[in-house]
């Protein structure tokens, strides 16, 4: 795996991309070399040619993220993987065909001739189409390969090597082949006898990693068997960093305090938060200026659609704990907790206003935090601040729950992007554990990620509730 960005990617998924990008241009190029022929060097270096076979490059790219194309544990077929790139080339013909109808000079070609433009975008199309379900099969052939495989031995039997054998069998983007782990042992479970096991398996197999996942380390891990294969190159690696590696979370079971306090991360420069502080002002404004001219319309619409003020006001804990009202748009009946108290929304929450499930799903209710933000009391990126009524309640419930309130919350978060709206115990864990790698690893590039993954998530209305 390959760290940018303080996020964790397989090296199979750059291949992958970084060959689909030369696809792409290539296909493109092909195209204009085919229908322009000895006038393909004037149009590509004095109608911008180049510029707009980028441009042709990065709307692909774009669509296969929007079809999760490159998320394969959204691709559970081939049949799929065939129906999303079909799916991708006939949005990009539908585009391109918009394009030629409105403003031909975009595409790529010479002069005023629209048929000579789109003979070129057109013949690039059918090349790419060719290119890209070759790619595809011969990458999921490439990846096959013994040598582009790494065998690993998970060194444990509880819960978490479950977790671990399970993860990595849920991954197969990762490259990564289990040799064997301690719960396939026969017999009693002791020092010397997963001492053997483990060597023998390294030896006959030619393991490559060791990921040690036992949850009682004193007297039962070998370590002179470890050390010793540590010499003769075999990656020892602890399971925490190797979940967190593969998930993008940190887990609260079993987290030694130890690991929080002399691990990687969890530092704050002064440098790295007036950065991150001037960037969440300026999108925030320009939010806000571009939200302008919608504010009356939503405003209007919730008057017309039930009683009860515009705005919605609610305690939230802050950075340190303190407290401030965050603000938005009002989305449910004006007696919504009058009988129940406190409470988090459900699926298909019936306190919710038929105005309040569209502004919701569209995310139109969070524009007036934006005010928050600029005020300094949230950050666009962050935790989600949680109601001190629950907060008091999930403390109790799940350890380190505390340490998301270091860093400001957020509009948006790396637990938003990557978990569904969570309204249980279970769910709060689940989404403390992405927070908690959003506050060891965070990074002005982890932020604009983090910003990246939350348009496509407005634009396909996904994790609302």
């Amino acid at each position: 795996m390959i760290r940018l960005f303080n996020v964790y990617y397989p090296i199979r998924t750059l291949i992958l991309l970084i060959g689909e990008v030369l696809i792409v241009a290539t296909s493109f190029l092909l195209g204009t070399v085919l229908v322009l022929r000895e006038d393909t060097y004037y149009a590509l270096r004095n109608d911008d040619g180049f510029y707009k076979i980028l441009g042709v490059t990065v709307l692909v790219l774009l669509c296969s993220h929007g079809l999760d194309l490159y998320d394969t544990a959204r691709l559970n077929t081939k049949g799929e993987l065939y129906f999303r790139l079909l799916l991708l080339l006939g949005v990009l013909a539908f585009i391109l065909a918009g394009v030629a109808k409105v403003h031909p000079d975009f595409l790529l070609g010479y002069g005023p001739s629209t048929v000579v433009r789109s003979g070129s975008s057109a013949v690039g199309l059918i090349i790419l189409t060719v290119a890209l379900f070759g790619w595809r099969v011969g990458f999921a052939w490439l990846i096959q390969l013994p040598i582009l495989v790494e065998r690993v031995y998970v060194l444990g039997t509880g819960e978490r090597a479950q977790r671990v054998v399970q993860g990595l069998r849920q991954n197969p983007e990762l490259g990564v082949e289990i040799a064997s782990w301690t719960g396939k042992m026969e017999g009693a479970v002791t020092r010397d006898s997963v001492a053997a096991h483990l060597m023998e398996v390294v030896h006959k197999q030619k393991v490559h990693r060791v990921i040690v996942a036992m949850p009682d380390r004193r007297g039962t891990i070998p370590m002179r068997e470890l050390l010793d294969l540590r010499l003769h190159g075999v990656k020892i690696e602890e399971a925490t960093s190797w979940l967190e590696k593969i998930s993008g979370k940190i887990e609260v079971e079993n987290l030694y305090p130890s690991w929080l306090v002399y691990g990687l991360g969890f530092r704050r420069s002064t440098p790295f938060i007036m950065v991150r502080r001037a960037i969440s002002v300026i999108i925030s404004l320009i939010g806000l200026i571009l939200a302008l001219p919608l504010i009356p319309f939503i405003i209007l619409v919730i008057r017309l659609d039930s009683k009860g003020p515009v705005f919605y006001t609610q305690t939230r804990v802050g950075r340190g704990g303190r407290l401030f009202k965050v603000v938005k748009f009002r989305t449910m009946r004006q007696d919504a907790e009058a009988a129940s108290g406190p409470q988090w929304a459900g699926d298909h929450d019936p306190r919710v206003t038929r105005v309040g499930k569209f502004l919701r799903a569209s995310r139109l209710d969070e524009i007036p935090q934006l005010w928050c933000v600029l005020k300094g009391e949230m950050a666009f990126v962050g935790p989600r601040p949680e109601r001190p009524e629950f907060i008091e309640m999930l403390s109790k419930e799940i350890p380190y729950y505390g340490v998301r309130h270091m860093v400001r919350p957020g509009l948006t978060g790396w637990a938003q992007v990557k978990y569904k709206y969570g309204s249980t115990v279970e769910d709060a864990r689940e989404k403390l554990q992405y927070d908690l790698f959003y506050i060891k690893n965070a990074s002005i590039g982890l932020d604009l990620l983090i910003m990246f993954l939350t348009v496509k998530i407005v634009l396909l209305g996904r994790g609302a509730q």
